[in-house]
């Protein structure tokens, strides 16, 4: 309750609309009821669910919807068409799958369950990526209730692979691109107010190549007193992915480098104007133990946003129960993942790698791809991208981050191959939102802050 005197600040004045707003309220009901079906597709559970539920929520919003289920996941789309025969059409892209929320993650609810609390909202999939379909349809919705029909076409393409890579999304593309090529631009998935408060707009994301390596040393496990005399499968796959970057964390692969397509200085700029982050954000928000590779700012920026990473996902080896196993290993495994940049394709990496190996002396690594994507980048020029930086402006009154890449990773490269329509992120995120993590979360404010510039974004086509 405010004292006589006070005013209201900017996240109040939203609360408050938010909870008057009929719309909103019933679309956030809507959320609550997404956010508890578990589509994993890493598990391959309430995929058939997930996309029926939405086939239906577009339905019932006025949406022509086709729903495909010939691919590795349902691929829906939801088209609103525009009266006029030669409206420009805008493109949202989403994906209703999430990342697992099992026991080795801290919850303060339960993550299926969307919880409500302090001016946020909580739950998996609040913010990757549930959160934006549903506050993106709010927009839509509002817009039809106020005016009657659309000045632009706005067309919903949801996936169900994107946590893992998204599988067949290319062959979506193909199929239905047909109906999306030309458009005026697409807005990609999600993106955060940074800590600065200003809204972030990116164009681009690093690509990724996923592989598993294993080590086999032996038929059983050995007595650890042959240690002296006999190598183990794990020293031997530690040594073999150590021998694979160096101790500032530069890729140790010959040729791994050489297809590098280097930022421009406008894409340099942009993100040492706009990357609002540096050492000490990233400590305090994960409360970092041990040094940085990077050496210094300028470092920081170049290798998040613009250098490959390879980065060990898990190892696995030897005994982790009770107690003590006196043994040698007869097994080691690690799952692997190489952050790629433009210039970088995913097999060609894993190439690379492989040959690396063996010119170390590790020939019994054994070594399976697992996932792959392409790299994009964007340098945020195109009209309809800058159109909507100016937009942004009237929503972010702290100003707004403007960037030509992200360092996380998302099908941008395959939809702008397939499509050459131009692309911008913008969401409803922050910088612990904690996407993948425990207590997932995204500021009510924040979200009700969107459902008014997808609404206004449609006004501009008026």
């Amino acid at each position: 309750m405010l004292l006589e005197g006070e005013k209201m600040t900017s996240d109040q004045v939203q609360l408050e609309k938010f909870q008057k707003d009929r719309i909103a309220q019933h679309y956030f009901n809507v959320l609550k009821e997404l956010v508890a079906i578990r589509s994993i597709f890493a598990q391959q559970t309430g995929l058939d669910e997930a996309s029926l539920y939405l086939e239906k929520l577009f339905q019932s919003a006025g949406a022509e919807v086709i729903r495909d289920e010939s691919f590795a996941a349902p691929f829906v789309m939801a088209t609103f068409k525009s009266s006029n025969p030669d409206a420009k059409s805008l493109i949202f892209y989403n994906h209703y799958d999430v990342q697992p929320a099992d026991a080795d993650q801290p919850w303060t609810a339960e993550p299926f369950t969307l919880d409500v609390r302090n001016g946020y909202m909580y739950g998996r999939g609040v913010d990757d990526d549930k959160g934006h379909i549903t506050a993106r349809l709010t927009g839509v919705v509002k817009y039809l209730e106020e005016v009657g029909s659309l000045p632009v076409n706005v067309i919903f393409i949801i996936e169900g692979a994107e946590e893992s890579a998204s599988v067949d999304f290319e062959k979506y593309l193909d199929k239905y691109g047909q109906n999306l090529r030309g458009a005026e631009v697409l807005v990609w998935e999600q993106g955060i107010f940074n800590e600065q408060g200003q809204m972030e707009l990116s164009g681009g994301t690093k690509g990724i190549v996923t592989f598993d390596l294993s080590v086999q040393s032996a038929d059983v496990d050995i007595h650890s007193k042959f240690g002296a005399v006999i190598d183990s499968a794990s020293w031997y796959l530690l040594n073999a992915v150590a021998s694979l970057r160096d101790e500032q964390g530069r890729i140790l692969v010959e040729g791994i480098y050489d297809d590098v397509v280097a930022p421009t200085e406008r894409e340099l700029s942009l993100v040492r104007k706009h990357a609002n982050l540096n050492q000490e954000s990233l400590e305090a928000v994960y409360g970092l133990q041990l040094p940085f590779l990077a050496a210094n700012q300028e470092n920081l920026l170049k290798r998040l946003f613009f250098e490959p990473a390879l980065t060990v996902e898990g190892f696995t080896t030897g005994y982790q129960g009770q107690g003590v196993k006196t043994i040698l290993p007869a097994e080691a495994s690690a799952k692997m993942e190489v952050r790629l940049v433009p210039g970088m394709d995913p097999e060609d990496v894993l190439e690379k790698i492989q040959k690396q190996l063996h010119l170390n002396g590790y020939e019994h690594v054994k070594v399976v791809y697992t996932l792959g994507e392409k790299a994009y980048r964007s340098d945020m020029t195109a009209p309809a991208i800058l159109k909507l930086i100016e937009l942004a402006q009237k929503f972010s009154p702290n100003g707004v981050s403007v960037l030509p890449t992200t360092a996380g990773t998302g099908p941008m490269h395959q939809v702008f191959e397939a499509l050459e329509v131009p692309i911008v992120a913008f969401g409803i995120g922050n910088p612990n939102s904690r996407d993948h993590g425990g207590d997932e979360n995204v500021k009510l404010a924040d979200y009700y802050t969107h459902i008014e510039m997808i609404e206004e974004l449609i006004k501009t086509y008026e």
